[in-house]
């Protein structure tokens, strides 16, 4: 069964990591593809996302977006949504639940997204 809005992107969350799921059944599909493609990538990004989604020390591979893109809405709630290279043109887009301690996948495809360039 293909995973879909609001499934976990994994086992639940051991103490101290964080909870990872979609935030739309188009990320839930991307995933799948990037899966496909590159399983050790997307095995380090999920465990990124798992323990460190937003990290102190950013990278170009990760980091959180800029300008419009910065933040986005789920749940009526406005939260920072963050990026992870999965390969050259794979992008993982996640906004940072603080309060719930949860990562919301709302963007995973194989391709480089247009909206960034």
């Amino acid at each position: 069964m293909s995973p879909k809005r609001g499934d976990r992107a994994a086992p639940p969350p051991a103490p101290g990591e964080w909870d990872v799921r979609f935030a739309t059944a188009e990320a839930a599909k991307g995933w799948d593809c990037l899966s496909g493609q590159a399983p050790g990538n997307l095995r380090t990004a999920w465990q990124a996302m798992r323990t460190d989604p937003a990290p102190a020390a950013r990278s170009d591979r990760h980091h959180c977006l800029k300008g419009d893109l910065a933040r986005g809405t789920h749940k009526g709630r406005t939260i920072d949504r963050w990026q992870i290279e999965v390969t050259a043109g794979g992008r993982i887009w996640y906004l940072v639940d603080a309060e719930r301690r949860t990562v919301w996948i709302d963007r995973a495809s194989t391709g480089h997204p247009k909206a960034t360039e």
